[in-house]
């Protein structure tokens, strides 16, 4: 459905908002629901006590598989929504998958089948204002983004840029 295009590569370097290496304190600030995007963020939010209401996971980290401590620890439990994502794609699985997991009222795992590594935007733009989306950054800790008007407009304006059907992608992902 989108495809990221080579100019816009830079723009996902920076992170979306604040870096935490501890996750009791980005716990302290996070709002509700949670989505976890990445197979280690999820990992430690569980090992913490707070499973995400919606995690994105591909059993991936850095290009290479997770541990089994990691994998272990993300087995089983929550309703799984299988999806094929390819990667530096959002397909329409991944778009419908997020706004019906959100949508929810239990704890779901999005299994991508490919990468999960750009579901952080449309999980911002489907959130519900209050939510925190959370991802990895790589080699430094975990991103927290509190979705508001502001920071789901960030989110809306990059997911714009990306080439492919961006309005059917915004109607996939519009609150229901």
């Amino acid at each position: 459905m989108l495809r990221l295009p080579e100019t816009l590569r830079g723009a996902f370097k920076e992170p979306l908002g604040p870096v935490y290496v501890e996750t009791d304190a980005l716990l302290a600030d996070a709002g509700d629901p949670i989505v976890a995007v990445g197979d280690v963020v999820t990992y430690h939010l569980r090992v913490a006590g707070r499973d995400p209401d919606v995690s994105v996971l591909d059993g991936r980290t850095k290009r290479e598989a997770v541990s089994e401590e990691i994998a272990a620890v993300l087995a089983g439990g929550n309703p799984r929504i299988e999806v094929e994502n390819p990667p530096a794609t959002l397909s329409a699985d991944m778009l419908d998958a997020l706004r019906e997991a959100i949508d929810r009222d239990e704890n779901v795992v999005i299994h991508v089948t490919g990468e999960e590594d750009l579901a952080t935007l449309p999980a911002i733009v489907a959130a519900p204002d209050g939510a925190s989306v959370v991802y990895g950054q790589p080699d430094e800790g975990m991103v927290l983004v509190p979705v508001t008007p502001e920071t789901r407009a960030e989110a809306r304006d990059l997911v714009g840029r990306m080439d492919g059907d961006v309005e059917a992608a915004f109607d996939r992902l519009e609150q229901r």
